[in-house]
C-alpha cells in the first residue's frame, strides 16, 4: 500500500525551478495592475538598483547555506569595510579598497577557522562574530560618521553604464560568475556534496575543511563589495547604520529562492528571484502608502512558507 508523503502537494507548488520565479510574477503583473506607475522602466530600475546589494550579499549566503552553514557577520562587514575607506580614500582609492576588502577576507577567514578547524556552530559564532565585528567598527570609527568626496569611488554607487546603474552591472557579473561556479565548476560540486553529507564527502577524499573556508572567504568578500558600493552611494562611511539587518535580508532571498538550510543545494538564481521577491513587496507597500511594518508581516509569512515546504520529508 502506497502512502502519500504530506506536504507533498504544496512542495511540487514551490518546486525551486518555477515555484519562486511564478511567484515573482503574479506579484509584479498584480502590481502592474493595481499600483500605478509601477510597470514602468524607471521604477524597475530604481528596484534594481535598490536591490543589487542584496543580491551581493545573497550569493555569498547561498554559498555558505549550500554547505551546511549560516554566516550572520555579513552586515558588520559591510560597517567594517565603510569606515575603513571612508578614513583611508584621501590617502588614494587603490589603499582604500585594498585596505578595506583586506578587513572583509580576514573575517572570513576567522569565520572559516573557528567553523571549519574548531568545529563551531556556525550559528552561535557568527552571532557572536556579528556582535564583535559591528563593535569593532564602531571603534574604529571612533562611533562617528565620516563623509567623504571623490568623484570616482561614488562612481561605483551612483555611477551608469549607458541607462544601466554600475550596482546593477556588479551584481549580474557576480550572479553570473557564481552561477558558472556552482553549475561548471569542480568546486560547485564539492559545495554540494559537503553541504549534502559531510562525512560522505570526506571519505570520497572532498577536502571539506577547505570547501568551509573557500564559502566563508567568498561570502565575506561580497559583503566587503557590498559595502564599498553602499559607501560609494552614500559618500559617507557610517559603522552604525550600513548593512544594518544584511544578513537577515540575505538569509530570506536565499531561503525564498530555494537554496535549503539543510544544504546540499544551491540555487544561485532562485536567490536572484528571491531578493527581487522582497524587493517588489517594499517597493509596492511604499508605493501604496501602506505601512512598511506590514510588508515585513508578509515577507515573514513567505520566508515560514518557503521553509514548511523545504522542510525533509517523511519516511
Amino acid at each position: 500500500m502506497k502512502s502519500k508523503k504530506r506536504g507533498s502537494g504544496w512542495r511540487t507548488l514551490w518546486h525551486p525551478n518555477f515555484g519562486a520565479p511564478a511567484a515573482l510574477l503574479i506579484l509584479y503583473i498584480a502590481n502592474a495592475v493595481f499600483t500605478p506607475r509601477f510597470a514602468t522602466v524607471s521604477n524597475t530600475l530604481n528596484m534594481l538598483l535598490q536591490v543589487s546589494t542584496t543580491m551581493l550579499i545573497a550569493v555569498g549566503m547561498t554559498f555558505v547555506i549550500a554547505s551546511r552553514g549560516i554566516d550572520l557577520t555579513v552586515g558588520s562587514t559591510m560597517a567594517l569595510v565603510s569606515i575603513i575607506v571612508a578614513l583611508l580614500i584621501n590617502h588614494g582609492m587603490v589603499i582604500a579598497i585594498w585596505a578595506a576588502l583586506s578587513a572583509a577576507l580576514l573575517i572570513g577567514l576567522i569565520n572559516g577557522f573557528l567553523i571549519s578547524r574548531l568545529k563551531l556552530d556556525p550559528l552561535i559564532t557568527t552571532l557572536a562574530a556579528l556582535i564583535m565585528w559591528r563593535g569593532v567598527a564602531q571603534v574604529v570609527g571612533d562611533g562617528r560618521i565620516v563623509p567623504f568626496a571623490h568623484p570616482t569611488l561614488e562612481a561605483l554607487g551612483k555611477g551608469y553604464v549607458g541607462l544601466i546603474p554600475i550596482q546593477v552591472v556588479i551584481a549580474a557579473v557576480v550572479v553570473a560568475s557564481a552561477f558558472f561556479c556552482v553549475r561548471s565548476t569542480l568546486f560547485g560540486r564539492y559545495l554540494v556534496a559537503v553541504g549534502g553529507n559531510e562525512a560522505a564527502a570526506r571519505l570520497t577524499g572532498i577536502r571539506t575543511e577547505r570547501v568551509k573556508y573557500s564559502v566563508y572567504l567568498i561570502s565575506a568578500l561580497l559583503a566587503g563589495l557590498a559595502g564599498l558600493v553602499e559607501t560609494a552611494r552614500l559618500a559617507i562611511g557610517d559603522p552604525s547604520k550600513i548593512g544594518v539587518n544584511a544578513e537577515f535580508e540575505a538569509i530570506a532571498a536565499v531561503v525564498v529562492g530555494g537554496t535549503p538550510f539543510s544544504g546540499g543545494r544551491a540555487n544561485v538564481l532562485g536567490t536572484v528571484v528571491g531578493a527581487l521577491i522582497m524587493q517588489v513587496i517594499s517597493t509596492s507597500f511604499n508605493m501604496l502608502l501602506i505601512p512598511f511594518t506590514w510588508s515585513l508581516v508578509l515577507k515573514s509569512l513567505i520566508i515560514l512558507f518557503a521553509v514548511f515546504v523545504q522542510r525533509p520529508q517523511e519516511v
